[in-house]
Formats: structure tokens, sequence, C-alpha cells
């Protein structure tokens, strides 16, 4: 009996997605799992769907994905089948996913010499529960009973109609119409199960399968949500028939399926659905988020900057006017993430208003990636555009971000119900003492001083480029940092000086070894001596797991390989290093972490998840998962771009309008070729 609701794993179950809209279920087609169902915006319309040939199931033999929105599964149907060794008919049921709709197409082919009559039988269970309910193990009508002082929202009150188009299943925001091919009959049944919330669908078809011959039928379910703020994207994305071969093919593999991925996640808000943005992530994260959707249009860079460049002008539309202790939101502060209506926790003492400012490391990252897109293209015209908010984000590092006028950007939440840790390891005990215990917040977190840093040099530059005053001034703040951050951050110890994750409400520098410090190398706040001793660290057996860069070295008293932020590896974070390291003239122990990445890529059929375990290559044949980790995830796929990068050396060159390409050494993966990439840079 559990003592308390546990979040749905996610690790051993297959996803079709576009954005907003996914289906998840187990690798074979069948949905069993608390995960599984069909998801659109924040709601999961259908808890799960079965399917009878015959009156049975068929039996699994395998599936295939074309791309992130299209998956067959195989099956045998030998219950149908004649009585010879040699299995003669296979059922094919593909599933196909685009935004606000779920088509299966079920296929009975037959190898037999004569015809087959039999039914087609689907039967979908309605549910339109909230996500935030799904997530926190709550869905089910048995864990609701279970857990009755865990505060839900109500259940929610479908209606049933039948259109003469479909069936129609309705609540008050969100609709779908289920419709079936040729002469398939639908219908409903009332209470065949105890967690519908409402008549459950049938779909019958009587088919006849010709000898040596198929046939098809199909059920779709088009879903519209009159209160989601996001939709999908328009057009295609600028990577578009790019495509990477290498001498170690697990490269070109890894980057395919990430931008297979990426563009399932491509998304728009409503308000602005010419400006596409990245989605967080699978399935819990389809909006816009600051921090992630900044660092996968960074990542991308190499791609082309339309994505820059519309990420950059949503997030500068919803930049921070006015004081708002509730909302966290603070003049020229970007935002955290977007959502239809409060984001409540069940179970726990969270509720994030609709539009949530929580979040210290968005506006230099902003920043950063303005500054980073206008040297790979960004049209002048406009990055000028968006000059105004850039002075407003500087203004609020100033203003704002350093809450005590010490000179750092640091974090605390005042009101007692949003994020207590605001950087990109958010969970509540991300930030540790080397003993275990918690650090007392306001926190200054060290890769944020690095971001800030280049923010203020970027936005110094940028400002010069196009005429307006106050470079001079971003760069006197941004060495005033750099030497309050060598005299505050840095720790002596026996094992050699490191930075240290934080400052605590004391400045007291927070001494547990972390990943976070691969974020400082290549932002220019380290001399060329420190930058030498964080590459050491990174790749020392205590961080570098062999298959990405542990978040918590396994000293700390609070490692546990499958922590969320205490010792599990994060694609992206890694990625962060590699490309640090690169920048700084290390290598070779860019090479390592590479090495350990696409060990791990090969280990999760190059789909890398949101995270992964901090188990050690030496112990483990294969990465190991961490049950609950989305996937596809923005960072996690785009890092592979960032990591290719990175192999490549590539810079751009604005004077000349070329991106130079000095690989790192020594080379790691043999010869690449890089397909369909567009136009050089407008030279300037």
């Amino acid at each position: 009996m559990l003592s308390h609701p546990v979040q749905p794993l996610l690790h051993d179950s297959a996803i079709v997605l576009a954005a907003p809209t996914q289906a998840w279920s187990g690798s074979d087609g069948r949905t069993s799992l608390p995960i599984h169902g069909l998801y659109h915006s924040d709601t999961r319309v259908l808890s799960g769907w079965s399917l009878l040939v015959g009156g049975a199931a068929g039996e699994p033999i395998g599936s295939a994905a074309r791309g992130a929105g299209e998956m067959t599964f195989s099956s045998l149907l030998r219950h149908l089948d004649d009585r010879t060794a040699d299995p003669r008919l296979r059922l094919e049921v593909t599933r196909t996913v685009t935004a606000g709709q779920l088509t299966e197409s079920i296929t009975l082919v037959s190898g037999l010499q004569h015809q087959i009559d039999t039914t087609v039988s689907v039967r979908l269970v309605p549910d339109f529960s909230d996500m935030q309910v799904v997530k926190a193990g709550l869905a089910s009508a048995a864990n609701r009973a279970a857990f009755p002082a865990v505060d839900l929202a109500d259940t929610p009150v479908i209606e049933v109609q039948n259109t003469g188009a479909g069936i129609r299943l309705a609540t008050a925001s969100v609709a779908a119409l289920v419709r079936v091919s040729g002469d398939g009959v639908l219908s409903t049944e009332t209470g065949t199960t105890a967690d519908a919330t409402a008549d459950t669908v049938t779909a019958d078809w009587s088919v006849t399968v010709p000898a040596r011959g198929s046939v098809t039928v199909q059920w779709t379910v088009d879903v519209e949500h009159s209160a989601t703020v996001v939709q999908a994207a328009a057009g295609l994305p600028e990577w578009a028939g790019v495509s990477v071969t290498s001498g170690d093919a697990r490269l070109g593999h890894w980057v395919q399926r990430a931008l297979e991925d990426l563009s399932g996640l491509r998304m728009a808000t409503t308000a602005r659905p010419d400006d596409p943005f990245l989605a967080a992530g699978a399935p819990w994260f389809f909006t816009l988020f600051g921090r992630d959707s900044l660092w996968a249009a960074r990542f991308l860079l190499p791609l082309g900057t339309e994505l820059a460049a519309s990420t950059l002008r949503l997030l500068a539309q919803l930049q921070g006017t006015q004081n708002n202790a509730d909302t966290a939101e603070q003049p020229g502060k970007i935002m955290h993430e977007l959502r239809p209506a409060a984001f409540t926790i069940p179970g726990e003492d969270v509720s994030l208003p609709p539009l949530y400012y929580g979040t210290v490391d968005a506006t230099p990252l902003w920043i950063c990636l303005l500054a980073d897109a206008h040297r790979w293209g960004m049209a002048d015209a406009e990055v000028e555009a968006l000059l105004p908010h850039l002075e407003a984000a500087l203004a609020w590092m100033r203003d704002f971000g350093d809450s005590d006028g010490d000179g750092f950007l640091e974090y605390v939440d005042s009101t007692g119900h949003g994020l207590a840790n605001q950087g990109w390891k958010d969970s509540g005990d991300s930030i540790q003492w080397r003993d275990g215990s918690l650090a007392d917040g306001p926190i200054a977190l060290c890769e944020v001083q690095a971001y800030a840093y280049q923010a203020a040099i970027g936005g110094a530059d940028l400002l010069d480029a196009f005429g307006r005053p106050g470079g001079d001034t971003w760069r006197a703040w941004a060495e005033a940092l750099k030497t309050r951050f060598r005299e505050a951050f840095w720790i002596d110890s026996a094992e050699g000086r490191y930075p240290a994750v934080a400052l605590d409400a004391f400045k007291r520098p927070v001494d547990t070894v972390t990943s976070n410090i691969g974020h400082l190398l290549g932002t220019g706040l380290l001399s060329a001596e420190e930058s030498a001793l964080v590459a050491a660290r990174l790749v020392s057996p205590e961080l570098n797991s062999g298959f990405g860069l542990r978040t918590m070295s396994t000293d700390s008293a609070g490692y546990w390989p499958v922590s969320y932020h205490g010792g599990s590896v994060w694609t992206h974070d890694t990625a962060i290093a590699i490309a640090g390291l690169g920048r700084s003239g290390f290598g070779a122990e860019a090479g390592i972490l590479i090495t350990g990445l696409l060990a791990a890529a090969e280990s999760f059929d190059y789909r890398m998840p949101e995270l992964h375990s901090g188990d050690a290559a030496t112990a483990v044949t294969a990465a190991g998962a961490y049950p609950a980790a989305c996937r596809p995830q923005a960072w996690s796929a785009a890092a592979a771009i960032s990591v290719l990068g990175t192999v490549l050396g590539l810079s751009p060159d604005p004077t000349t309008g070329e991106v130079t390409s000095t690989p790192i050494t020594p080379a790691i993966v043999g010869d690449i070729t890089l397909h369909g990439l567009k136009a050089a840079l407008p030279a300037r």
C-alpha cells in the first residue's frame, strides 16, 4: 500500500508527438501505465484505448518510428491464422499525431490463400484530467480515494453527444471528436471502468481480409482547447533538411533523432502565432519556459537564427514592467513559465500564477542569446528593435537581480508558495553543503554570475554596435563582478581550489563540488589558471560518470546517482561544460565528456532524456534511466547541435559573413560532413 501518491514513470514508454499534442503508450502500442494516454496542452483527453481483432489482442513483435510524429506497432494474429508454423497474418497499427489530432490506421495483412472474415474493435476511455493531477499520481479513481486529504480540482464533467460526424466528448474548455472510417460503428457504454469519468467510446468494424491482401480501418480524435495559451508553430523549422555524417556514426544518429524531436517540440503562443519557440519537454512542459527555450535556441544557432529571433521577441513581449511579489515580476525581468491557469502541484505547497517570473538566470541568458544571435547573423533591424528590451534587462541585473547590493545576482522566494530555488537546478534540495545540509537563501549561484558577466560584456558590445550609450559602464560593471567573484567564490581544499556552487544568505561559499562550475568556462569570468583548475575538476572521477557530468560530486554526503539534481547527469548541463572547455582550449577534456555523452546517447537509442543516472561507466554497461525524466526534451535534444559545434570548433565571423571551423584536438569522431545548411552569414 502506497503511503503517498507517486509520479508516473516514463522511461519504458513510447511517445508520438507534435506539440501541443502527445500520445503515450507502451513500446507495444498498448496503454496500461499511469502515464499513458492522449494529451493536448495541459489536459489528458484519453487515459487509454485498447484494440481487439477477432475478440483478442495481437502478439507484439516490434515497432518503428518515423520522426517524432509517427510510429507503427506490429503484432501477429495467430489466433486467426492457419495451423502451419509460419505466421501469415499480421497486424500493423500506425499511430500518427499532428497538432490537435491523433489517428490510428489499423491494417490486417494476410499471406494466407483464403480470405478471413473477422471483427476489429477499439475502446477509448475519456479522462480530461488536468496534467498536474496526472503528474501527481492522482488521476485514477483508486488513487483519488486512497489520498482524500490531497486537494484536487473538481473532476471534470464530460458531455457526450453523437453528432452524426462522430461522438463528441466535451468539458467546459476542451472538446474531442471521435471519428471512424468506412463502415465503422461508434457507440458508448456507461460504467465499464472504475476510472472512466464519462461513457467509454467503442468503435467496431466487420472486415474481410482478402487472400494474400490487406484491409485497413481508421479512427481519429480531433481536439480543441479553448483555454490554451499555446498552439502548434506554423511552417517548417529552419533545420529541415539538415543531416550529419561522421566517422563515429553515433554523432550523426544523435543529431538526426534530436532534430526530429525538436521539430515535434516547436510551438507558438496563441497571442503571437508567428513567433515559434521550443516547448521545454514532454510530457509535463509543453509550454514556454524562459530558461529552457533560451538555452535550446542558443544551442541551435549554428543552424540559423530564426528560432533565436522569435524566442527573443516572444520573451521580450512578456518582459516585466512592474513590481509584483506574487508573480515575482520586476521591471526588465524575463519570465520563467507560461500556463493557461495557476500551476498547482497537488499535495505540495507550490502554486505558481499563470505568468510566473521566478527565475534568476533567464534575464542574463536572454541578453547572451541576443548577443550570440547577432554574431551568428541575426538581422541588424531585428536586433535593433530589441535594444530597449536589452537595456531594461541590463538594468534588471543591476537594480533588482542584486537584491542586497553586494554586487551578485541572487534569488529568494518571498511568497512561500513559489519555487524555493530559481536557477536551473530548481528542486528544493539542489543547493547543499558538502555535509548534505541545505543552504539558506537568498542564494547567489556561481553560474548566474558567469551569465551576468557574459551578458554585461555582450550587451555592451551591442550598445556600441548600434551607437547607444552605456557600453563602457557595463564593461566596468562586469570587471567589478569578476573581481568580487574571485574574492568570494573560490574555495581552498586539500584536493585543490575550486569555485563554490553558491553563496548562502550569510555570504558563505557553499562547498559542494557540482557541475555548475562547468558553466563558468568560456564566459570570460575566469582566468586561464582558474579555467585549468575547473577543467581538471570536471573530468575527475568524482564528477565525470563516463556518461556525462554528474550534477553533484560523489564525495558529497548528498550524492545519489538518481537524485534529480544531486548526482544524476543532465545532457544540456554536460553540453554547456563541453562548449566552455572547447572555447577555453581544453580539447582533450571536452573530448572525454563528448565520448561519455555519445555512449549515453547510444544507451537511449539516441533520444536523450532530460536526465539519466550518474552511475559510473566502469560499473555498468549502459547509462541507466532516471525513470521520471521527460523525453524528448528541448535542451537535451538541442545539446546534440552544441556538441557538434564544439567538435567542429564552429565560430561566426560577422565581418566576412563566414563560419570558421577549428576542430578540437585530439579528434574524437573522425571526419564530419554537414548537409543542408543554409547560406552564409550576412557580412557586416
